[in-house]
């Protein structure tokens, strides 16, 4: 059976688009439904407007996002979740839950490995 993480593997190009550091931050925020970008860069914080729009534009590249323009004045653009981009929330779900439960282990891992002397290169 093939590895589902070689270089031109679907899996992991997949998991390269949701690995982004924004992706999963984005695609949650899309979770109640519509929101327009404003909206959504307050709801999110911490990202730039011009990182947003480039995170929303890949995901609706990839299919896990809508962009709705309404010919209105002033214009209007809501971003929605595709059922595609839906079925991720669940698993975003899950990886929030395991950071809760693990995220001060994880920081106390490396606080630890920091005071660490470095290693020789191999």
């Amino acid at each position: 059976m093939e590895s589902p993480f070689l270089a031109d593997c679907p899996a992991r190009l997949t998991v390269e688009l949701i690995a982004d550091k924004w992706t999963a931050v984005v695609l949650y925020g899309l979770s109640d439904g519509p929101v327009r970008h404003g909206e959504l860069a307050e709801l999110i914080g911490g990202i730039s407007r011009k990182v947003l729009t480039q995170t929303l534009r890949r995901l609706e590249l990839h299919g896990l996002v809508n962009r709705h323009a309404y010919a209105e004045v002033p214009p209007r653009v809501e971003y929605e979740l595709t059922p595609l981009g839906a079925t991720l929330i669940d698993p975003i779900h899950m990886l929030t839950e395991w950071a809760r439960e693990n995220g001060e282990a994880v920081l106390d891992a490396l606080d630890v490995n920091e005071r660490k002397p470095p290693r020789a290169a191999a």
